[in-house]
């Protein structure tokens, strides 16, 4: 018998993720967009890693103006991590209709309720149902 995160996991839309862009390639596109130096532009990647570990092990977040706000964390362990939140103008950007160019997995799934597609998987998967 399944259970309903494995339905809508196995349907739900998702995003096909390419290739991870590395430091490089992204100061590459910087500083053809703003004639920048790339090796600038690395370096102040570098000091804005820096910088938020240096602002969160002072307990404090750091707000990225139209990028995310990075607020510093503690597990029941006692292991320190960051919480993303991205700003309003990420998502609304995000979001914009025809900004999207990738692939998307089950797009056909979009707008579907989880048990739309609980009802899909009882349907494929006669001997696995979810009760």
């Amino acid at each position: 018998m399944a259970n309903k995160i494995t339905a809508v996991g196995a349907y739900r839309p998702k995003v096909k993720l390419g290739t991870t862009v590395q430091d490089e390639q992204l100061a590459g596109y910087i500083a053809d967009r703003t004639g920048l130096n790339r090796g600038d532009i690395r370096h102040a990647l570098s000091e804005i890693l820096d910088a938020l570990v240096f602002f969160a092990c002072n307990g404090q977040g750091v707000k990225l103006e139209g990028v995310a706000t990075f607020l510093p964390k503690i597990s029941l362990e006692g292991k320190f991590s960051m919480s993303t939140r991205l700003s309003r103008e990420m998502t609304t950007r995000l979001n914009q209709g025809g900004v999207f160019k990738g692939t998307i997995d089950h797009r056909e799934s979009i707008g579907k309720t989880p048990d739309e597609l609980v009802t899909q998987w009882n349907t494929e998967h006669p001997d696995d149902q979810v009760v």
